[in-house]
């Protein structure tokens, strides 16, 4: 199809399920930063003023107190101070525990035996040319909304807002490339003194700041809060879980999905750092020239430490091309669990800030975020 409208939609950091995708990665982060070797798998619930904490850990013995106090700092940061939710008042409860030896000795290097991967599974990675950031527009313009409302929130611009909310654009696309907007959605969290119309005024400059110039649609196909009312949010309103908001994380449903979810799993999980490893390659070879669109499918084996498989699309019906890029691939890149954390430098407390707003098409940042929206490799596949 050359010509049609594709959505996406994205939640903010104070949607019950991302307030669970962050204080989870709240989690990994303190473990990597008392030892960058640890093993961390953490589910988190959220509901009216309580979380709870679950999953596997292998690191550091690190008090239940000063956990508790991670997460608090972690929901007051995004900003519940609420009757039905608030970062002091909440009731917390911790049910971390060891890790399986079972699990352990298959994913641990020892002797002839290199470090295997920490589970089965299918990972995917994305690119294309749509955007500067190679991302599908529609997630892309729905995070930067979003992600806008939240600092003007939070910087005490817009006071009327709560941290809760939700975004869906719909994008046109002619001659398969993106052209304007047929409809915007924003869902928002707000107080009670403000009205329906309060609020879309509040929320148009900022939807008009991150749409390219003359994307606007219908003003009978801007919705903001359609039920008229959204006061009652958070967990206190729905119950979150980690993990819940797999599509939101990745590429808006515009190109092809693994199984599993990223927050919560340290970086030896290849749910996370092979999906990584997968949109860093792909980025690398769409800005590369190579093709305007690429996706690439890996898949792992509990145990075993090279990938059972690679996929590569490059969408141009070019199998020699294909062919040359998947050797290239296995040439220079060490797609074992070690040699992508390694590569990407994994191994450091940089999960929390990938929790919400997208874990592909941000900026790698200097404390080492990001690192798999680099394009240092780009070189590698120009001459393809």
């Amino acid at each position: 199809m050359k010509n049609f409208t594709f959505t996406s939609e994205s939640v903010s950091e104070g949607h019950p399920d991302k307030v669970c995708d962050k204080v989870s990665d709240t989690i990994v982060d303190l473990y990597l930063t008392k030892f960058n070797e640890s093993r961390v798998a953490c589910e988190t619930l959220t509901t009216t003023n309580k979380v709870i904490l679950s999953g596997e850990i292998r690191g550091p013995e690190i008090k239940s107190d000063e956990i508790e106090q991670e997460v608090r700092n972690t929901i007051k940061e995004i900003g519940y101070e609420q009757d039905g939710f608030h970062y002091n008042n909440l009731e917390f409860y911790n049910y971390l525990h060891s890790q399986s030896t079972d699990i352990a000795q298959g994913v641990d290097s020892s002797g002839e035996k290199d470090e295997g991967a920490g589970d089965q599974g299918i990972m995917f990675g994305y690119a294309c040319n749509e955007t500067k950031e190679l991302m599908p527009a529609p997630i892309l313009y729905a995070h930067k909304i979003l992600e806008e409302l939240a600092i003007a929130r939070k910087s005490g611009k817009e006071n009327g807002l709560g941290p809760d909310s939700k975004s869906q654009i719909s994008v046109i696309y002619k001659n398969g490339k993106p052209s304007g907007i047929s409809s915007v959605v924003i869902s928002t969290q707000h107080d009670e003194t403000l009205s329906q119309k309060d609020v879309k005024e509040i929320v148009r400059p900022y939807v008009k700041k991150v749409l390219p110039e003359n994307w606007v649609c219908p003003e009978e196909k801007f919705y903001v809060n359609p039920t008229g009312r959204f006061v009652i949010g958070g967990p206190d309103g729905d119950t979150g879980l980690t993990g819940r908001k797999i599509i939101v994380d990745t590429y808006g449903g515009a190109a092809l999905h693994g199984g599993g979810a990223f927050s919560g799993k340290d970086p030896t999980k290849v749910d996370r750092s092979a999906a990584y490893i997968a949109r860093y390659l792909a980025k690398n070879i769409v800005a590369a020239g190579v093709s305007d669109k690429c996706v690439i499918q890996l898949s792992y084996a509990i145990g075993v430490t090279q990938p059972l498989s690679i996929y590569i699309d490059l969408f141009n019906g070019d199998q020699k091309q294909v062919e040359k890029v998947e050797n290239l691939i296995r040439k220079e890149i060490n797609l074992s669990p070690k040699g992508i954390r390694e590569l990407l430098k994994l191994n450091n407390p940089i999960y929390k800030p990938t929790a919400a707003y997208g874990h592909f098409g941000r900026e790698p940042g200097r404390d080492g975020s990001f690192t798999w929206e680099s394009t240092d490799i780009l070189n590698l596949f120009e001459k393809v």
